[in-house]
């Protein structure tokens, strides 16, 4: 069992609490049973998993997974584990995997294209939201929060390992990709003069949106096909980009329905 906060395995587990870290060492941070049932059941590759001695007696047959599928595992003490772990309340494990790079998403009937989105709390609550209202997947740009961040793992309820993801560099030369292949291109924006139900979903169509705080770039402005607003009641300025993302997400699934 480990039980020193200062054993190398620790301090290397550490740094991945930072994204400096996580590009310097090629791998990520799965924290809790949930994330590690998810990557389990998507056979994702997991490189070394740390574990209390309650979490395996809680656990057996996930435990028996991980040993199979990781490359190391460590039995580690409580205080250890609190030590690698981003939350304050651990519940038993922690693994790190291998970062990956992002291909091409073949998005051909829903998809979201995020820009500049900062939060991480909010791209992991899309993510789960974009594979529960069936989404293809997703582009972000290259400029946004980490898409391995602890945070977004977490917010995404596992949904992580389940929706098609994609971080670019030319945000804009993906969304003129998804237009050429006859897309139609869906641009949010708080003074559009549609509202976003008065426009066909049924028809493929990638969901644009901007930062939390400055909205859509003008560049990508300029290539949506169609622009839409989310009312709102007098005095109220925005809605967070997630819950924009929802409401646009179920909107296309009820017309499809």
């Amino acid at each position: 069992m480990i039980t020193s906060v200062q054993n190398p395995l620790v301090k290397e587990i550490r740094k991945l609490h930072a994204s400096k870290g996580r590009r310097e060492q090629g791998f990520f941070l799965l924290e809790g049973t949930h994330l590690l049932e998810e990557a389990c059941a998507q056979n994702h590759p997991l490189a070394t998993v740390c574990y209390t001695s309650q979490w395996q007696e809680r656990h057996p047959q996930l435990w028996e997974k991980v040993c199979l599928q990781a490359r190391r595992v460590e039995l580690v003490s409580d205080r250890v584990l609190e030590a690698i772990a981003t939350t304050v309340q651990p519940d038993g494990a922690i693994a790190t995997a291998p970062r990956s790079e992002m291909q091409s998403v073949a998005t051909a009937s829903l998809g979201l294209a995020l820009e500049t989105v900062q939060d991480p709390g909010n791209l992991g609550t899309i993510i789960r939201t974009a594979a529960a209202a069936g989404a293809d997947g997703l582009w972000l740009s290259g400029d946004s929060v980490d898409l391995d961040h602890p945070k977004v793992l977490r917010s995404s309820a596992g949904a992580w390992f389940r929706l098609p993801m994609a971080v670019t560099s030319d945000l804009k030369a993906e969304i003129s990709r998804c237009q050429h292949q006859g897309m139609q291109i869906l641009g949010t924006l708080p003074d559009a003069s549609l509202t976003y139900w008065e426009v066909d979903l049924r028809v493929p169509t990638l969901i644009v949106l901007g930062n939390e705080g400055a909205g859509l770039s003008e560049d990508l402005t300029n290539l949506a096909s169609l622009q839409v607003r989310i009312p709102l009641s007098q005095g109220v300025e925005s809605l967070n980009v997630a819950i924009a993302a929802a409401l646009i997400l179920y909107e296309a699934q009820r017309q499809r329905r």
